[in-house]
C-alpha cells in the first residue's frame, strides 16, 4: 500500500510538472471542458428555475382547484372545433352551480378582456383585465403587499374598484404603491383598493397574477363586453387535495343538470384540474431538460475527444521518458496512473473554471433579467464529478498505450 501511495504521489508530481511546462496547450485543452461544465451547470440552474417558477405559479392559483370551462386546456380528447361550437358558460350557469354544489369551500366566476391600464403619463399595455367576484380571493393563495380584495358589496354593485398585480403596479406606480389612486382602463376610472404581492410565477406569461388586474365582473359587462360574447370560467376550490376527485364528480353531475343534457348526450363543458396543469408543466420541463443536456453532453464529448488527442500527443512526445522510467523499474500501473491523473487534473481545472463562469453567469442573469434561474449548490458536486469522469475516460486510452510500451523500443524512439 505504501509503495502504491508513493507511486501515486510521484505520478501526480510528474503530471503537474508536465501540465505547467506546457501552459498554453493545457489551457487550450481545458477549453472544451470549461464550456461543457459551465453549460451543464447553467442548464441545470435554468431548468430548476423554470420548474420552480411554474410550481410557484400553480401554487398561487391554489393547489386544490378545478376550473369548469367551455375549453379543455391540456388534452386532445375533444377536437377543438367541437369545443368551439359549445355554447358559452354564462354567469347564470355559475349561479345555478353555486346554489347546487355542496362540497366546494369557494366558487367564483372569471372572465377576461385585454386593455391598457393608465395612470397619469404611465401606461401598461395589453394587460389581462380579469372580472370576478369577492369570492375569487378564496379560490387562490394570492397575498397582498398593500390593501385588500374588493368586497361582496363592491362586487355585487359593480363599483369601479381594481386590484393591481405586482408587475403592473411596479410599472405604473414606480415611486409609490398606488393604493387609493385612480387608474384608467379604456377611459373608465377605477380606484385601486389592493396591490398584490409578487407571486413568483413569471413563466405563466399574461395569465400570471403579477401581470393582471382584477375588477368586479359586473364592470366587465357594463363597460367592455356583452355577457353572451365570451364564455366564463368557474373557479372551484375543494376543501383539501384528497377531496378533489369528489368535488370533480359532483361538478360533472351538477353541470350536466345546469346545461340540460340528456343521459346519452356528451358533456358540452370541460373540468380542468391542477394535476393536468402540473402534468403539462412536467412534460414541458422534461423536454427542455433533455434538449439542454443533449447539447451540453455533446459539448463535453467534443472536449473529451480534444483531451484524448492531446494526451496521445503527450505520450508520443514523452516516449523516451516513459522508456527510461520503465527501464529503471516503473510498473505499468504507475505509468497508467500518471497519465490518467494528468488528464483528470486538466479536466478538474477546466471544471472548476467552468463552475466559476457558471456562478458569475447565474448572478448576472438573476440581477439583469427576469429569467427565473436558480443556482443549485449541488452543481458544485455535479461539475467536479463530470470533470473527473471526463478526465478518467479521455485519459484512459492514451495512458493504456503508454503503460504497454516496450522500454527498448521507447528508448530508441526519436
Amino acid at each position: 500500500m505504501k509503495n502504491y501511495l508513493f507511486e501515486l504521489k510521484e505520478g501526480l508530481i510528474i503530471s503537474l510538472r508536465a501540465i505547467f511546462s506546457n501552459k498554453i496547450r493545457s489551457v487550450l485543452t481545458t477549453l472544451g471542458i470549461v464550456i461543457g461544465v459551465s453549460a451543464v451547470v447553467l442548464m441545470s440552474s435554468a431548468v430548476q428555475g423554470i420548474d420552480k417558477s411554474f410550481q410557484d405559479g400553480v401554487s398561487s392559483m391554489g393547489s386544490d382547484n378545478l376550473y369548469i370551462d367551455k375549453w379543455q386546456w391540456f388534452s386532445n380528447d375533444v377536437p377543438w372545433w367541437e369545443m368551439r361550437n359549445r355554447k358559452n358558460l354564462q354567469v347564470e350557469d355559475f349561479e345555478k352551480y353555486k346554489k347546487l354544489a355542496k362540497l366546494p369551500i369557494a366558487v367564483a366566476p372569471t372572465v377576461w378582456v385585454n386593455y391598457s391600464v393608465e395612470y397619469e403619463d404611465k401606461t401598461a399595455q395589453y394587460i389581462v383585465i380579469t372580472g370576478t367576484n369577492a369570492d375569487y380571493i378564496a379560490t387562490t393563495n394570492m397575498e397582498f403587499s398593500d390593501g385588500r380584495f374588493f368586497t361582496e358589496l363592491e362586487s355585487n354593485s359593480s363599483r369601479n374598484v381594481v386590484v393591481v398585480g405586482y408587475e403592473i403596479a411596479k410599472r405604473i406606480f414606480p415611486y409609490d404603491n398606488g393604493l387609493g389612486k385612480e387608474v384608467k382602463i379604456k377611459g373608465k376610472k377605477f380606484k385601486v383598493v389592493g396591490i398584490l404581492d409578487k407571486q413568483g410565477s413569471e413563466m405563466m406569461g399574461d395569465f400570471n397574477p403579477d401581470n393582471q388586474v382584477f375588477v368586479p365582473i359586473g364592470c366587465i359587462y357594463k363597460y367592455y363586453l356583452r355577457e353572451s360574447e365570451r364564455s366564463i370560467t368557474i373557479n372551484v376550490r375543494a376543501p383539501n387535495s384528497t377531496m378533489v376527485d369528489e368535488v370533480t364528480e359532483e361538478a360533472y353531475g351538477i353541470m350536466r343538470k345546469v346545461r340540460g343534457l340528456a343521459y346519452n348526450e356528451v358533456n358540452d363543458f370541460s373540468i380542468n384540474r391542477q394535476d393536468g396543469i402540473l402534468s403539462q408543466i412536467n412534460e414541458t420541463v422534461g423536454v427542455i431538460q433533455i434538449a439542454g443536456f443533449a447539447i451540453t453532453g455533446l459539448s463535453l464529448f467534443v472536449g473529451a475527444i480534444g483531451i484524448m488527442n492531446i494526451m496521445f500527443v503527450s505520450v508520443k512526445e514523452r516516449t523516451k521518458e516513459i522508456g527510461v522510467r520503465k527501464a529503471i523499474g516503473a510498473k505499468k500501473r504507475t505509468i497508467l496512473t500518471q497519465f490518467i491523473a494528468e488528464a483528470s487534473i486538466i479536466c478538474l481545472l477546466g471544471g472548476l473554471i467552468g463552475l466559476g463562469i457558471a456562478v458569475v453567469g447565474t448572478l448576472m442573469i438573476q440581477q439583469n433579467t427576469e429569467f427565473p434561474i436558480v443556482f443549485q449548490y449541488n452543481a458544485v458536486l455535479l461539475a467536479v464529478s463530470i470533470s473527473l469522469l471526463t478526465g478518467v475516460l479521455s485519459g484512459f486510452a492514451p495512458a493504456f498505450v503508454a503503460s504497454n510500451m516496450d522500454p527498448v523500443d521507447a528508448l530508441r524512439y526519436e
